[in-house]
C-alpha cells in the first residue's frame, strides 16, 4: 500500500512538472516568435506540444497551430502541414488556418488537397468578420485558381532549361545570386554556410547568419570556389540580396543586425568598392518609419531608380515592391509600384533584365506554389499619366523556371536570357540553392544575298530595310554579298537591294509570330545597267511568236523590276540560233520581241519605255565567267558563233550552245525616263 501511494504521488508530481515544463516552453516560444526567431519558437512549441496530455485536445490543438505557424515561416513545409492538420483534428483553427494549410499543400505539390482547403478557407473567411478579411479572400481566390492551373502549367512546360548548380551550393542556404563585372565574370550570392562569419546560430533559421560570398571566373572561363567577402562588408549580423549600380562601384544590400531584445527589421545599406575591396555597409535611410522592413534592393538598368521590398503602410498588402529615385543630391520620395505588380500577398526580390523587364517573385499572383517568378514588361502610354508612372503587363514564365517551391532572385548574363536564380524546390528543410537557367530566345532573322544577275556577288551593294513598325535601316553586305538582320514578329517589311551600276531589286516580307527561331532567306539578283540581262524561262510555240503559259512567271518578275525602277527604259531583244534562213529568223525574233513587249504593256508598263528588237542570229551570246561554272567546256568571252559551235566535236555541247543563243534578254537604254519635262 505504501508503494502504491508513492507511485501515485510520483505520477501526480510528474504531471505537475510536465505541465510546468510545457507552460515554460510556451512562454519561451511566444518570446522567440515575437522577436521573429521562428526556428527557436518552433522548437519550444514542439516541446510544449509533446508534453501536453492527449486528453487535453483543445490545448494540444492550440499549441499545434502555433507550431504550424512557426514551421510555415521557416519553410519546413511537411512539418507545417502535419501541425496544421493536428490543429484541424483538434478543432482549434482560426480564420486563416485553412488558407495557410492550402499554401503549404501547394508547396508540397499536392494541388488537389490544396484546392479543397482553399475552398474551405474561402468559406471560413466569409464567416468571420475581421481586419483585412477582404485581402485574405483575394488571396484564397487566387490560390484556388493556382491549384487548378498549376498541374496544367507543369504538364505544358516551357522552353526554359533549369539545372541545379552544386558547385555554388552547400548543405545550407544559398540565394539571390547577382552577376557583375566585366563579361559578368563575378557571381555574388548570399549563403548561411559554415564559412560565414560569426559563431552563433540564428534563432530565425537555425543556421549561421547569412553573409555575401563571391565566385570569380578565371581566364579560361571556369568559376572558382566561392569565398566569403573578406572585408568589413560582412558582419556578425545578416547581409545578403545585393545589387550593383551600372558602373559596379556601389553595392546595395540587405542587412539585419542582431538584437536579442527587440524584433529585427531588415534595412537596406550601401557599400563602396575601392580597388578590389568593399567598404563597411552604411544604412540607407529610405523613410522615417523604423517599424517596417526594407530589403531586396535592385538598381534599374539606367541607374536612376532603386527598387526594393517593404511592408511599410500604404501598400497593397503583405510585402510590396516600391521604388525611390536616385539622384546626385540624394533620394527622392518612395513610390509603391501598385497594381498589377503588387497584390494582397507578398511581392519580393525585384531584379532587372538589361532590356528593362522587371522580374520579381510573388505568392499573391496565380502560381505553382510558394513564391513564383513573374516578368513585368513595361508598356508605353501616350496619355497624361505622370512621367514617373510606369505601366506593366505581367507574364508567368511557367515550369520549370517556376516550381512548387519558392523561386526567386534572378540575375542575367548581360542581354542573354540566361543566368542564375535561387529555389528551395525539393529541399526538405526549405533551404534555398542556386540554379542556372537558360531560355533559347526565339529570334527571327532575314538573310539575303545581293549579286549580279548572271554574275557574282556584289560586296559593294547596300540593302534598305523598311518596316511598318517604323524600322528604317541601311544594311551593308559582306564580302560574299550576304547580309543578316534580326527582325520582329507581326511586322511587314520591304527590302531594297541597291548597287551603283545596277537596277534596284525589291522584296517584301511578312513576319508572323513563331514558336521557334526562324530565318527567312531572300535573293537580290541585280540587273546590270551596262550589260545584257537574260530573262530565264521564256518559251514560245515552235516556229511561232506565241508565248507559252510557263513564260508568265519570269515576265511577271520583269514587270515588277520595271515598276521598281520607273525611270528606266529598256531594249527588249529576242535571238535565234544559226539554223534556218537568216532573214526568216530575224523576222521571227522581231515578232517574239514584240509579243513580250505587248505582254509587258498589258501589265501596266508604259510602251515608250520598251523597244522591241529582233536580231535573229546576228548577235550570238558572249560567254560570261559565271556561265563557265555550268558549262566547263566554255571559256569567258567565248562568242557562240556558228563557226565556234561547229568546231565542237560533241553534239550535246553544240546543242547546249544553240540553246544559249536562243534567248530573250534586255539591256538598259536610259535611266532618266520621266525625270525631264516632255516637249
Amino acid at each position: 500500500m505504501k508503494n502504491y501511494w508513492l507511485l501515485a504521488f510520483g505520477c501526480f508530481l510528474l504531471v505537475i512538472l510536465t505541465g510546468c515544463g510545457a507552460e515554460q516552453a510556451m512562454k519561451k516560444g511566444d518570446k522567440y516568435y515575437a522577436l521573429g526567431e521562428y526556428y527557436d519558437a518552433a522548437a519550444q512549441y514542439k516541446k510544449a506540444y509533446s508534453q501536453t496530455p492527449a486528453k487535453e485536445r483543445a490545448l494540444r490543438g492550440k499549441r499545434a497551430l502555433k507550431m504550424a505557424e512557426s514551421y510555415r515561416r521557416i519553410n519546413y513545409t511537411q512539418k507545417a502541414i502535419a501541425a496544421y492538420n493536428n490543429a484541424v483534428r483538434y478543432k482549434q483553427t482560426d480564420s486563416l488556418t485553412y488558407l495557410h494549410l492550402a499554401e503549404q499543400l501547394m508547396k508540397s505539390g499536392n494541388y488537389k488537397e490544396a484546392a479543397k482547403n482553399y475552398q474551405t478557407a474561402l468559406d471560413s473567411i466569409k464567416s468571420y468578420a475581421f481586419k483585412d478579411s477582404r485581402s485574405y479572400e483575394q488571396q484564397a481566390k487566387a490560390g484556388l485558381r493556382s491549384a487548378q492551373k498549376a498541374p496544367i502549367w507543369k504538364e505544358e512546360g516551357s522552353r526554359y532549361i533549369v539545372k541545379r548548380e552544386n558547385f555554388f551550393n552547400s548543405r545550407r542556404s544559398e540565394y539571390s545570386p547577382m552577376l557583375t563585372g566585366e563579361d559578368f565574370n563575378q557571381l555574388f550570392f548570399t549563403s548561411t554556410r559554415n564559412q560565414a562569419k560569426g559563431d552563433e546560430l540564428s534563432g530565425i533559421t537555425g543556421t549561421k547568419n547569412a553573409d555575401i560570398f563571391v565566385s570569380i571566373k578565371d581566364d579560361k572561363g571556369k568559376w572558382q570556389r566561392p569565398e566569403v567577402i573578406d572585408s568589413e562588408l560582412n558582419s556578425d549580423g545578416e547581409e545578403g540580396a545585393c545589387s550593383f549600380t551600372p558602373d559596379g562601384r556601389t553595392m546595395y544590400l540587405t542587412q539585419c543586425k542582431t538584437d536579442g531584445q527587440y524584433p529585427r527589421y531588415a534595412n537596406i545599406a550601401t557599400s563602396q568598392r575601392s580597388d578590389a575591396a568593399w567598404s563597411k555597409a552604411t544604412e540607407l535611410v529610405l523613410t522615417r518609419d523604423t517599424l517596417s522592413a526594407y530589403a531586396h534592393p535592385a538598381v534599374s538598368p539606367d541607374g536612376e531608380w532603386l527598387y526594393f521590398t517593404s511592408n511599410m503602410p500604404g501598400g497593397k498588402g503583405g510585402y510590396d515592391i516600391w521604388r525611390v529615385r536616385l539622384t546626385s543630391s540624394g533620394l527622392g520620395g518612395v513610390e509603391n509600384l501598385g497594381a498589377p505588380i503588387n497584390t494582397a500577398g507578398d511581392e519580393m526580390f525585384p531584379t532587372f533584365r538589361p532590356n528593362g523587364d522587371l522580374y520579381f517573385s510573388s505568392n499573391g499572383h496565380e502560381g505553382m506554389g510558394g513564391l513564383d517568378i513573374y516578368i513585368a514588361k513595361p508598356i508605353e502610354t501616350h496619355d497624361n499619366i505622370s512621367k514617373n508612372a510606369q505601366l506593366y503587363v505581367i507574364e508567368h514564365p511557367g515550369y520549370p523556371l517556376n516550381s512548387q517551391g519558392d523561386d526567386f532572385g534572378m540575375t542575367f548574363e548581360g542581354m542573354k536570357n540566361k543566368g542564375f536564380f535561387s529555389s528551395n524546390r525539393g529541399d526538405g528543410k526549405g533551404w534555398d540553392h542556386i540554379y542556372s537557367f537558360a531560355k533559347p530566345d526565339i529570334i527571327q532573322t532575314v538573310k539575303g544575298w545581293v549579286y549580279e544577275a548572271e554574275g557574282y556577288e556584289l560586296p559593294q551593294a547596300q540593302v534598305y530595310l523598311i518596316g511598318n513598325d517604323g524600322t528604317n535601316l541601311k544594311l551593308s553586305v559582306k564580302g560574299d554579298g550576304s547580309f543578316v538582320q534580326e527582325i520582329k514578329p507581326n511586322v511587314d517589311y520591304v527590302l531594297l537591294g541597291t548597287c551603283k551600276g545596277f537596277l534596284n531589286h525589291q522584296e517584301q516580307l511578312r513576319v508572323d509570330s513563331v514558336d521557334e527561331s526562324t530565318e527567312y532567306v531572300l535573293q537580290f539578283p541585280l540587273a546590270s545597267i551596262t550589260a545584257p540581262v537574260m530573262i530565264d524561262n521564256i518559251f514560245y510555240d515552235f516556229d511561232k511568236a506565241t508565248l507559252r503559259p510557263e513564260s508568265k512567271e519570269s515576265l511577271d518578275k520583269l514587270v515588277v523590276l520595271l515598276k521598281e525602277n520607273p525611270n528606266v527604259t529598256i531594249e527588249l531583244s529576242a535571238h535565234c540560233d544559226y539554223k534556218g534562213p537568216a532573214e526568216y529568223n530575224k523576222q521571227l525574233s522581231q515578232k517574239r520581241a514584240e509579243t513580250v513587249v505587248q505582254y509587258l504593256v498589258e501589265q501596266g508598263i508604259e510602251s515608250d519605255r520598251l523597244t522591241p528588237m529582233g536580231y535573229g542570229k546576228e548577235k550570238p551570246k558572249t560567254v560570261r565567267k559565271k556561265l563557265t561554272e555550268k558549262y566547263p567546256f566554255l571559256k569567258e568571252n567565248d562568242v557562240l558563233t556558228e563557226e565556234f559551235i561547229k568546231t565542237l566535236e560533241n553534239e550535246e555541247q553544240q546543242e547546249q550552245c544553240n540553246q544559249l543563243n536562243r534567248r530573250t534578254e534586255f539591256i538598259v537604254l536610259r535611266t532618266t525616263y520621266g525625270l525631264t519635262p516632255k516637249k
